[in-house]
């Protein structure tokens, strides 16, 4: 590659991998276009200067596939994990090892277009953002209901946090490159990646694109999987969750004075004939609900903080892939 020129915006690009043994080969062919300067549709010059592959130790020989890149291509790096962290932390050690001014982050299935990185760029650029997101103007390749919890969970989070902006995010991303660095470097375990970004940037903003079909699978993610992310993110919103649990108390104490003035007035009136024991049982499992729901939740913040103080790491970087069993 030629020298660069003054005003040259440089791009790296993070791709996790967990099963792209079948898709690399063709998504890496369609980056290194990208890979020579650029002029996006406002006008700024800008280049992907770099690829790294974050390998996540999956079922497939995504390794052998990684290595072969690496040496196919100059600007295709390797990082390799010690085992399987998951893709927010394969992410973040991505964002550690970037140089360029501004990291993208993809999928490794093909279902994101790196043509739109120059879109998100005129965005991020001429709103003065530090994070753009890719909002895709097509609904996702997946099935109605995966669809329709994803929203769903989506949509939660936005009045749990109070900011609708923030419920639109994906693995799509732009992001300022000294926040990427500065977020791998001091993000704790259990942490979610996107809630993790929105503690430290103000200003976010989304650029329309279109989703593209997955090049040879569905998704890895299965509906656990799926549920696990969105309980973790969850718990990485701060502190609200733990709010709620005192207005659930709160209410509960409300219901509970009503429901005693309703037996302590039928019982003076004489009108209410005895019944059983069947309306203290369900007074008890409801309470008794509400108390194990609230240690429920103070349990896993504390799942959580005990993870970060007793330095739990997120991810570790090795020199060399990390093979199944077995494997040559």
């Amino acid at each position: 590659m030629s020298m660069e020129a003054p005003g040259l915006i440089r791009v790296s690009l993070v791709i996790p991998v967990y099963r792209g043994a079948n898709t690399l080969p063709t998504l890496i062919e369609e980056v290194e276009k990208f890979t020579n300067e650029q002029v996006s549709l406002n006008g700024n010059r800008f280049v992907i200067c770099e690829v790294l592959l974050v390998h996540d130790c999956g079922p497939d020989r995504s390794d052998r596939v990684i290595e072969e890149l690496v040496a196919r291509y100059p600007f295709v790096r390797a990082v390799w994990l010690s085992r399987n962290y998951g893709q927010h932390a394969a992410t973040l050690a991505g964002m550690a090892s970037a140089t360029g001014d501004w990291v993208a982050t993809i999928d490794e299935d093909g279902q994101q277009d790196p043509g739109d990185i120059g879109g998100m760029l005129d965005t991020a650029l001429s709103q003065s953002l530090q994070l753009v997101y890719g909002q895709p103007g097509n609904r996702p390749p997946h099935g109605w209901l995966r669809n329709t919890l994803s929203w769903s969970a989506k949509a939660f989070i936005s009045k749990l946090l109070g900011n609708n902006k923030i419920g639109q995010f994906n693995s799509f991303r732009l992001v300022d490159g000294e926040i990427a660095r500065t977020l791998a470097a001091y993000c704790g375990n259990g942490v979610y990646l996107d809630m993790g970004l929105y503690w430290i940037t103000g200003r976010i903003g989304h650029c329309k694109v279109q989703l593209r079909m997955e090049m040879d699978r569905p998704s890895a993610y299965s509906y656990r999987k799926l549920f696990g992310h969105f309980w973790n993110l969850i718990f990485t919103t701060g502190t609200r969750p733990l709010r709620l649990i005192t207005l659930m108390g709160f209410v509960s104490v409300l219901l509970a004075f009503a429901i005693a003035m309703y037996a302590l007035i039928g019982k003076l009136h004489g009108d209410v004939p005895v019944q059983g024991w069947a309306s203290l049982l369900i007074i008890v499992a409801f309470f008794s609900g509400c108390i194990l729901t609230a240690l429920g939740v103070i349990a896993e913040y504390l799942v959580v903080t005990m993870g970060i103080v007793m330095g739990k790491p997120l991810y570790v970087v090795t020199s060399k892939p990390t093979r199944a069993v077995g494997d040559a």
